[in-house]
Protein backbone atom coordinates (compact mmCIF):
# COMPACT_ATOMS: atom_id res chain seq x y z
CA UNK A 1 0.00 0.00 0.00
CA UNK A 2 3.11 2.02 0.11
CA UNK A 3 3.25 2.55 -3.71
CA UNK A 4 -0.22 2.61 -4.61
CA UNK A 5 -1.02 4.89 -1.52
CA UNK A 6 1.72 7.89 -2.75
CA UNK A 7 -0.20 7.31 -6.50
CA UNK A 8 -3.85 8.01 -4.82
CA UNK A 9 -2.32 10.83 -3.41
CA UNK A 10 -1.37 12.47 -6.99
CA UNK A 11 -4.39 11.44 -8.35
CA UNK A 12 -6.85 13.37 -5.74
CA UNK A 13 -4.65 16.70 -6.72
CA UNK A 14 -5.60 15.90 -10.50
CA UNK A 15 -8.89 13.41 -10.20
CA UNK A 16 -9.93 12.12 -13.82
CA UNK A 17 -12.92 9.99 -15.49
CA UNK A 18 -11.98 6.51 -15.69
CA UNK A 19 -14.24 4.56 -17.83
CA UNK A 20 -14.72 1.12 -17.00
CA UNK A 21 -16.69 -1.24 -20.14
CA UNK A 22 -17.70 -4.10 -17.02
CA UNK A 23 -20.21 -1.89 -15.54
CA UNK A 24 -21.91 -5.10 -14.23
CA UNK A 25 -18.87 -7.03 -12.69
CA UNK A 26 -19.01 -7.02 -8.82
CA UNK A 27 -15.06 -6.42 -8.15
CA UNK A 28 -15.61 -3.22 -10.79
CA UNK A 29 -18.16 -1.91 -8.86
CA UNK A 30 -16.54 -2.10 -6.00
CA UNK A 31 -13.33 -0.47 -7.47
CA UNK A 32 -15.23 2.47 -9.10
CA UNK A 33 -17.37 3.33 -5.26
CA UNK A 34 -13.95 3.65 -3.87
CA UNK A 35 -12.51 5.37 -6.56
CA UNK A 36 -15.08 8.04 -6.18
CA UNK A 37 -14.88 7.95 -2.06
CA UNK A 38 -11.50 8.67 -2.50
CA UNK A 39 -11.76 11.78 -4.59
CA UNK A 40 -9.97 10.35 -7.47
CA UNK A 41 -12.66 11.76 -9.62
CA UNK A 42 -15.19 9.95 -11.56
CA UNK A 43 -16.01 6.49 -12.91
CA UNK A 44 -17.99 5.75 -16.00
CA UNK A 45 -19.61 2.40 -15.65
CA UNK A 46 -21.03 1.05 -18.69
CA UNK A 47 -24.07 -1.19 -19.32
CA UNK A 48 -27.48 -1.35 -18.64
CA UNK A 49 -28.76 0.78 -16.16
CA UNK A 50 -30.78 -1.46 -13.97
CA UNK A 51 -28.52 -4.47 -14.21
CA UNK A 52 -26.12 -2.23 -12.58
CA UNK A 53 -28.30 -1.42 -10.03
CA UNK A 54 -29.41 -4.82 -8.62
CA UNK A 55 -25.92 -5.94 -8.69
CA UNK A 56 -25.18 -2.94 -6.57
CA UNK A 57 -27.96 -3.45 -4.59
CA UNK A 58 -27.07 -6.87 -3.78
CA UNK A 59 -23.58 -5.79 -3.11
CA UNK A 60 -24.53 -2.67 -0.53
CA UNK A 61 -23.03 -0.60 -2.63
CA UNK A 62 -24.36 2.83 -3.21
CA UNK A 63 -24.15 4.59 -6.77
CA UNK A 64 -23.47 8.18 -5.79
CA UNK A 65 -20.88 9.79 -7.69
CA UNK A 66 -20.76 6.89 -10.16
CA UNK A 67 -21.85 7.92 -13.87
CA UNK A 68 -23.93 5.12 -15.85
CA UNK A 69 -23.74 5.33 -19.61
CA UNK A 70 -25.69 2.25 -21.65
CA UNK A 71 -24.06 2.42 -25.09
CA UNK A 72 -27.39 1.50 -26.81
CA UNK A 73 -28.77 4.68 -25.27
CA UNK A 74 -26.22 7.26 -25.53
CA UNK A 75 -26.90 10.48 -27.49
CA UNK A 76 -23.30 9.61 -28.72
CA UNK A 77 -24.24 6.54 -30.25
CA UNK A 78 -24.29 7.75 -34.28
CA UNK A 79 -21.67 10.12 -33.85
CA UNK A 80 -19.26 7.41 -32.53
CA UNK A 81 -20.54 5.48 -35.27
CA UNK A 82 -19.77 7.85 -37.57
CA UNK A 83 -16.05 8.36 -36.35
CA UNK A 84 -15.80 5.04 -36.11
CA UNK A 85 -16.12 4.70 -39.55
CA UNK A 86 -13.65 7.33 -40.51
CA UNK A 87 -11.09 4.84 -38.73
CA UNK A 88 -8.89 3.63 -41.13
CA UNK A 89 -9.18 0.24 -39.88
CA UNK A 90 -13.08 0.42 -40.79
CA UNK A 91 -12.81 2.38 -43.99
CA UNK A 92 -15.68 0.99 -46.33
CA UNK A 93 -17.68 -0.57 -43.16
CA UNK A 94 -21.34 -0.33 -43.79
CA UNK A 95 -23.25 1.59 -40.89
CA UNK A 96 -25.09 -0.70 -39.12
CA UNK A 97 -21.79 -2.66 -38.39
CA UNK A 98 -20.51 0.00 -37.08
CA UNK A 99 -23.09 0.52 -34.57
CA UNK A 100 -23.07 -3.18 -34.14
CA UNK A 101 -19.31 -2.69 -33.17
CA UNK A 102 -19.61 0.51 -31.09
CA UNK A 103 -22.61 -1.08 -29.26
CA UNK A 104 -19.73 -3.05 -27.58
CA UNK A 105 -18.63 -1.81 -24.48
CA UNK A 106 -15.21 -2.50 -25.20
CA UNK A 107 -15.36 -0.39 -28.74
CA UNK A 108 -17.52 2.39 -27.04
CA UNK A 109 -15.45 2.67 -24.04
CA UNK A 110 -12.61 3.13 -26.22
CA UNK A 111 -14.21 5.66 -28.29
CA UNK A 112 -14.91 7.56 -25.53
CA UNK A 113 -10.72 7.17 -24.78
CA UNK A 114 -10.28 8.88 -28.28
CA UNK A 115 -12.90 11.29 -28.11
CA UNK A 116 -11.09 12.69 -24.41
CA UNK A 117 -14.44 12.11 -22.88
CA UNK A 118 -13.02 10.16 -20.74
CA UNK A 119 -9.17 10.13 -18.88
CA UNK A 120 -8.47 6.16 -18.87
CA UNK A 121 -9.49 2.82 -19.94
CA UNK A 122 -9.89 -0.48 -17.35
CA UNK A 123 -11.26 -3.61 -18.54
CA UNK A 124 -10.41 -7.38 -18.47
CA UNK A 125 -11.84 -8.12 -15.10
CA UNK A 126 -13.97 -10.88 -17.05
CA UNK A 127 -12.35 -10.85 -20.32
CA UNK A 128 -9.83 -12.21 -22.43
CA UNK A 129 -6.73 -9.93 -23.39
CA UNK A 130 -7.31 -10.05 -27.08
CA UNK A 131 -10.78 -8.83 -25.91
CA UNK A 132 -9.68 -5.80 -24.55
CA UNK A 133 -6.76 -4.72 -26.72
CA UNK A 134 -8.43 -5.17 -30.48
CA UNK A 135 -10.62 -2.05 -29.43
CA UNK A 136 -7.78 -0.08 -28.14
CA UNK A 137 -5.09 -1.22 -30.67
CA UNK A 138 -7.67 -0.71 -33.50
CA UNK A 139 -9.22 2.69 -31.99
CA UNK A 140 -6.79 4.99 -30.18
CA UNK A 141 -3.33 6.04 -32.16
CA UNK A 142 -0.34 5.33 -31.15
CA UNK A 143 1.56 8.42 -29.26
CA UNK A 144 4.18 9.95 -31.23
CA UNK A 145 7.53 8.62 -32.51
CA UNK A 146 6.07 5.46 -30.79
CA UNK A 147 6.62 1.90 -32.87
CA UNK A 148 5.67 -0.47 -30.21
CA UNK A 149 3.18 -1.00 -28.25
CA UNK A 150 3.60 -3.18 -24.49
CA UNK A 151 2.71 -4.02 -21.25
CA UNK A 152 3.83 -3.32 -18.34
CA UNK A 153 3.20 -4.55 -14.28
CA UNK A 154 3.49 -2.75 -11.43
CA UNK A 155 4.60 -4.84 -8.61
CA UNK A 156 4.57 -3.98 -5.00
CA UNK A 157 6.06 -6.75 -2.68
CA UNK A 158 6.22 -6.85 1.15
CA UNK A 159 10.37 -6.83 1.51
CA UNK A 160 11.24 -3.43 1.14
CA UNK A 161 15.00 -4.46 -0.22
CA UNK A 162 13.82 -5.39 -3.56
CA UNK A 163 13.31 -2.87 -6.20
CA UNK A 164 12.45 0.41 -5.60
CA UNK A 165 11.80 0.40 -1.36
CA UNK A 166 9.61 -3.29 -2.90
CA UNK A 167 8.09 -1.46 -5.81
CA UNK A 168 9.16 -3.57 -9.15
CA UNK A 169 8.25 -2.83 -12.99
CA UNK A 170 8.04 -6.20 -14.99
CA UNK A 171 7.57 -5.96 -18.72
CA UNK A 172 6.39 -7.64 -21.01
CA UNK A 173 3.86 -9.65 -19.29
CA UNK A 174 0.85 -9.04 -21.74
CA UNK A 175 1.28 -8.14 -25.37
CA UNK A 176 4.43 -8.78 -27.65
CA UNK A 177 4.92 -12.85 -27.47
CA UNK A 178 8.48 -12.88 -29.12
CA UNK A 179 10.26 -9.37 -29.29
CA UNK A 180 12.62 -8.61 -31.81
CA UNK A 181 16.33 -6.67 -30.46
CA UNK A 182 14.33 -3.33 -31.33
CA UNK A 183 11.11 -3.82 -29.65
CA UNK A 184 13.30 -5.17 -26.49
CA UNK A 185 14.61 -2.21 -26.64
CA UNK A 186 11.76 -0.50 -26.79
CA UNK A 187 10.18 -2.00 -23.76
CA UNK A 188 12.75 -1.35 -21.74
CA UNK A 189 12.88 2.57 -22.73
CA UNK A 190 8.76 2.63 -21.99
CA UNK A 191 8.92 0.92 -18.76
CA UNK A 192 11.43 3.04 -17.26
CA UNK A 193 9.81 6.38 -18.38
CA UNK A 194 6.49 4.93 -16.09
CA UNK A 195 8.74 3.78 -13.65
CA UNK A 196 10.33 7.64 -13.64
CA UNK A 197 7.23 9.20 -13.96
CA UNK A 198 5.64 7.05 -10.63
CA UNK A 199 8.48 6.84 -8.62
CA UNK A 200 10.11 10.17 -9.27
CA UNK A 201 13.74 8.19 -8.97
CA UNK A 202 16.32 7.03 -11.38
CA UNK A 203 14.94 3.84 -13.14
CA UNK A 204 17.46 1.37 -12.61
CA UNK A 205 16.67 -1.38 -15.62
CA UNK A 206 17.91 -4.99 -15.77
CA UNK A 207 17.31 -6.90 -19.18
CA UNK A 208 16.60 -10.59 -17.86
CA UNK A 209 18.27 -13.75 -19.52
CA UNK A 210 19.22 -17.10 -18.33
CA UNK A 211 23.29 -15.99 -19.18
CA UNK A 212 24.90 -13.34 -17.31
CA UNK A 213 27.04 -11.25 -19.59
CA UNK A 214 28.27 -14.34 -21.99
CA UNK A 215 28.19 -17.03 -19.57
CA UNK A 216 26.13 -18.36 -21.88
CA UNK A 217 26.46 -18.18 -26.27
CA UNK A 218 22.94 -19.06 -26.84
CA UNK A 219 21.42 -16.80 -29.39
CA UNK A 220 18.56 -15.41 -27.11
CA UNK A 221 21.36 -13.93 -24.88
CA UNK A 222 22.57 -12.26 -27.49
CA UNK A 223 19.59 -10.76 -28.21
CA UNK A 224 19.30 -9.05 -25.18
CA UNK A 225 22.96 -8.48 -24.91
CA UNK A 226 22.09 -6.10 -27.93
CA UNK A 227 19.17 -5.01 -27.03
CA UNK A 228 20.56 -3.38 -23.97
CA UNK A 229 22.63 -0.81 -26.25
CA UNK A 230 19.92 -0.12 -28.58
CA UNK A 231 17.85 0.37 -25.12
CA UNK A 232 20.83 2.95 -23.78
CA UNK A 233 20.83 4.48 -27.34
CA UNK A 234 17.10 4.95 -27.62
CA UNK A 235 17.19 6.64 -23.81
CA UNK A 236 19.89 9.13 -24.64
CA UNK A 237 17.86 10.14 -27.56
CA UNK A 238 14.64 10.65 -25.40
CA UNK A 239 16.42 12.26 -23.03
CA UNK A 240 15.76 9.46 -19.92
CA UNK A 241 18.35 9.33 -16.78
CA UNK A 242 18.27 5.69 -16.64
CA UNK A 243 20.72 3.18 -15.94
CA UNK A 244 20.83 -0.25 -18.34
CA UNK A 245 22.53 -3.22 -17.99
CA UNK A 246 21.83 -6.88 -19.56
CA UNK A 247 21.79 -9.87 -20.32
CA UNK A 248 21.34 -10.78 -16.90
CA UNK A 249 19.98 -13.31 -14.21
CA UNK A 250 17.22 -12.32 -12.20
CA UNK A 251 19.09 -13.00 -8.83
CA UNK A 252 22.21 -10.65 -10.46
CA UNK A 253 19.54 -7.82 -10.67
CA UNK A 254 17.93 -8.37 -7.47
CA UNK A 255 20.38 -9.08 -4.66
CA UNK A 256 23.59 -6.94 -4.09
CA UNK A 257 25.11 -9.95 -2.76
CA UNK A 258 24.71 -12.75 -5.75
CA UNK A 259 25.90 -9.35 -8.13
CA UNK A 260 29.26 -8.79 -6.39
CA UNK A 261 30.30 -12.55 -6.83
CA UNK A 262 28.55 -12.77 -10.73
CA UNK A 263 29.22 -9.05 -12.13
CA UNK A 264 31.66 -7.14 -9.62
CA UNK A 265 31.48 -4.31 -11.89
CA UNK A 266 27.49 -4.42 -12.56
CA UNK A 267 25.95 -0.90 -13.45
CA UNK A 268 23.14 -1.74 -11.30
CA UNK A 269 24.86 -4.22 -8.12
CA UNK A 270 21.83 -6.01 -7.38
CA UNK A 271 19.27 -3.14 -7.56
CA UNK A 272 17.39 -2.94 -10.15
CA UNK A 273 13.99 -1.48 -9.55
CA UNK A 274 12.68 -2.59 -13.77
CA UNK A 275 12.69 -5.96 -15.09
CA UNK A 276 12.93 -6.25 -18.86
CA UNK A 277 11.68 -10.34 -19.88
CA UNK A 278 13.02 -12.14 -22.93
CA UNK A 279 9.43 -12.96 -24.17
CA UNK A 280 5.84 -13.29 -22.93
CA UNK A 281 6.40 -16.63 -21.51
CA UNK A 282 9.22 -15.62 -19.20
CA UNK A 283 7.28 -12.17 -18.23
CA UNK A 284 3.70 -13.77 -17.55
CA UNK A 285 4.67 -16.83 -15.71
CA UNK A 286 7.10 -14.83 -13.25
CA UNK A 287 4.58 -11.85 -12.77
CA UNK A 288 2.05 -14.57 -11.33
CA UNK A 289 4.41 -16.60 -9.22
CA UNK A 290 5.64 -13.42 -7.82
CA UNK A 291 2.03 -12.05 -7.13
CA UNK A 292 1.01 -15.44 -5.46
CA UNK A 293 4.17 -16.51 -4.09
CA UNK A 294 5.47 -13.01 -2.26
CA UNK A 295 1.96 -12.39 -1.58
CA UNK A 296 2.15 -9.05 -3.63
CA UNK A 297 0.12 -5.97 -4.97
CA UNK A 298 0.05 -6.77 -8.38
CA UNK A 299 -1.61 -3.68 -10.64
CA UNK A 300 -1.59 -4.16 -14.27
CA UNK A 301 -1.67 -4.68 -17.09
CA UNK A 302 -0.64 -0.99 -17.74
CA UNK A 303 -0.21 -0.50 -21.57
CA UNK A 304 2.41 1.86 -22.86
CA UNK A 305 2.78 3.38 -26.03
CA UNK A 306 -1.02 4.06 -26.61
CA UNK A 307 -1.41 7.99 -27.09
CA UNK A 308 -4.26 7.83 -24.17
CA UNK A 309 -3.85 5.74 -20.96
CA UNK A 310 -5.47 2.06 -20.36
CA UNK A 311 -4.67 -1.43 -18.74
CA UNK A 312 -5.82 -4.59 -19.35
CA UNK A 313 -6.58 -6.19 -16.29
CA UNK A 314 -5.70 -9.29 -15.11
CA UNK A 315 -9.73 -12.11 -14.60
CA UNK A 316 -7.48 -12.86 -11.25
CA UNK A 317 -7.97 -9.31 -9.80
CA UNK A 318 -9.72 -8.01 -6.56
CA UNK A 319 -11.37 -5.11 -6.54
CA UNK A 320 -8.19 -3.59 -4.90
CA UNK A 321 -6.14 -4.23 -8.12
CA UNK A 322 -8.58 -2.62 -10.21
CA UNK A 323 -8.52 0.24 -7.89
CA UNK A 324 -4.76 0.85 -8.29
CA UNK A 325 -4.61 -0.07 -11.49
CA UNK A 326 -7.43 2.80 -12.42
CA UNK A 327 -5.30 5.18 -9.94
CA UNK A 328 -2.07 4.56 -12.16
CA UNK A 329 -3.78 5.65 -15.27
CA UNK A 330 -5.43 8.29 -13.75
CA UNK A 331 -2.10 9.58 -13.03
CA UNK A 332 -0.64 8.68 -16.10
CA UNK A 333 -2.92 11.04 -18.34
Amino acid sequence: MRFIGSVIEKLQRHPKRIVFPEGTEPRVLQAARQFYALRLGVPILLGDRNRITETADGLNLSLEGIRIINPAESEELDNFTRRFKLLRHYQGMRGSEARDAVLQPNYFGAMMLAMHQADGFVAGARQVTASVLRPLFQTIRPAPHISTLCSCMVMEVEDSRFGEAGVLFLADCGVIEDPSVEQLADIAVATAQLARHLLGVRPRVALLSFSTKGSSSHPSAGKVQAATALAEQKALEAKLDAEFDGEVQADTALVPEIATRKLPDSKLSGHANVLIFPDLNSGNIASKLVRHLAHANAYGQILLGLDRPAADVSRGSNAHDILGVAAIVGVQS
